[in-house]
């Protein structure tokens, strides 16, 4: 019934700059979503990226992005965003969006309920 669908991805130079977005449609209760974005790069797990809660101050990142990227959100847009700086080759992979519809701020895959088609990010080196 919800619907993600991530923009934003491309091709960047190492040290550059993507902000990628995530719009929700349809059924939606977004404002007590707990998002998420998580990335999946050839031949490894998907892995989270970070995490936002229904409110706002609450943000969970993984350590090797940390101080590089942000997490945010608009919930009167239905849109969360992942600023990304400072770009590494490891960054490069598939960008997928997540939505927990019982807004727990979990970092575990599983508990998410919707998922976006993801957006392909690669940083050149």
């Amino acid at each position: 019934q919800v619907q993600l669908v991530e923009s934003g991805g491309g091709v960047v130079q190492a040290g550059g700059s993507l902000r990628l977005s995530c719009a929700a449609s349809g059924r939606t209760s977004f404002g007590t979503y707990t998002m998420a974005w998580f990335r999946q790069a050839p031949g490894k797990e998907r892995e989270f990226v970070a995490t936002i809660r229904w409110n706002t101050a609450i943000t969970t990142y993984r350590d090797s992005v940390k101080g590089r990227f942000t997490i945010s959100r608009d919930n009167a847009k239905n849109t969360v965003y992942l600023q990304m700086n400072s770009l590494k080759p490891e960054d490069t992979a598939v960008y997928y969006c997540a939505a927990d519809v019982y807004g727990l701020g979990s970092v575990v895959v599983r508990n998410y309920d919707y998922w976006g088609q993801g957006t392909q990010v690669t940083v050149s080196s």
